[in-house]
């Protein structure tokens, strides 16, 4: 249903912490111009976790305005609670989103048969596109690919952004749910390789500060000339190493701002980068011309 270059977009803030919809409006613009193949709003790059609802709900909705048509956006509509995590599916739906990405319920560490219930019962409370999120590293939760297949018989679960880095356990996912799901990557790093195994795209973080240059790399992966889509990852690779010098999006905020595409803010207990990695995210972005 969605493949390419999709951009785990950040939500720009003012110096105070409020949202910046001009600069989201410039950011958009930004991505529809230079390729990108579709915008995932309010996910965990776009500090989720510290937009109250009504924020997350209002973000998105200006996201798809923003978009209008010409690209489509997935809403990051994830929460440690299920109750919480269907009412912002609902007004994700609501604000014309084309699908919704979930995150693993983070922190609360939900058994396999918590997790298979929890996205179970958001997809049959909700009747939009769903692709899951799976991203031990930042939750303390792992679903397993035997959960995802049980999870890909469900209509309306579409993929699973992979963030592992794991390309065997893209693989297994991909080998056990065929063409009942599609796989995502979810780690810039590896995303080209499992791209060429199989995959459907990358939701990236890299794509924020290089988005033509991610979708070439995500279209020639898709068409399997590897010789392409490795020149250009070369490019890449410092970025992909670099933007995660400090959490995420720490330093993919401050390249933007570097850039002049949006303010400084970002919300507590995030802080903006340390200085003595300014010259660290300056020279990956200058690798990647």
């Amino acid at each position: 249903m969605f493949s390419g270059s999709m951009v785990a977009l950040v939500t720009p803030m003012h110096k105070d912490g409020r949202v910046d919809q001009e600069s989201l409006a410039r950011l958009v613009e930004f991505h529809v111009e230079n390729g990108t193949d579709a915008i995932v709003a309010v996910g965990t790059t776009g500090e989720s976790a510290t937009l109250n609802e009504q924020e997350h709900c209002q973000t998105i909705k200006q996201i798809v305005e923003f978009a209008d048509n010409r690209v489509p956006v997935i809403a990051g509509t994830g929460a440690n609670s299920t109750t919480e995590a269907i009412e912002l599916t609902k007004c994700a739906m609501d604000a014309g989103a084309d699908a919704c990405l979930l995150v693993t319920p983070y922190y609360n560490k939900p058994t396999q048969e918590g997790l298979y219930q929890h996205f179970k019962t958001i997809a049959e409370s909700v009747a939009i596109p769903q692709i899951l999120y799976n991203v031990p590293g930042r939750t303390a939760v792992d679903m397993l690919p035997e959960t995802v297949a049980r999870l890909a018989a469900i209509s309306n679960i579409i993929g699973i952004k992979e963030a592992t880095g794991n390309l065997q356990r893209g693989k297994q996912i991909m080998d056990e749910c065929g063409a009942k799901l599609d796989v995502y990557s979810g780690d810039d790093a590896t995303a080209m390789e499992l791209i060429l195994m199989g995959a459907k795209g990358d939701i990236s973080v890299t794509a924020n500060v290089a988005p033509e240059l991610m979708h070439e790399m995500c279209a020639a992966a898709l068409a399997g000339d590897r010789d392409t889509a490795s020149t250009i990852n070369d490019r890449l690779i410092a970025l992909h190493q670099k933007l995660f010098v400090e959490s995420n999006p720490i330093p993919v905020k401050w390249a933007l701002y570097d850039m002049g595409l949006i303010p400084d803010g970002i919300r507590l207990p995030l802080t903006v980068l340390d200085k003595k990695f300014h010259d660290v995210i300056r020279d990956a972005v200058k690798q990647a011309s």
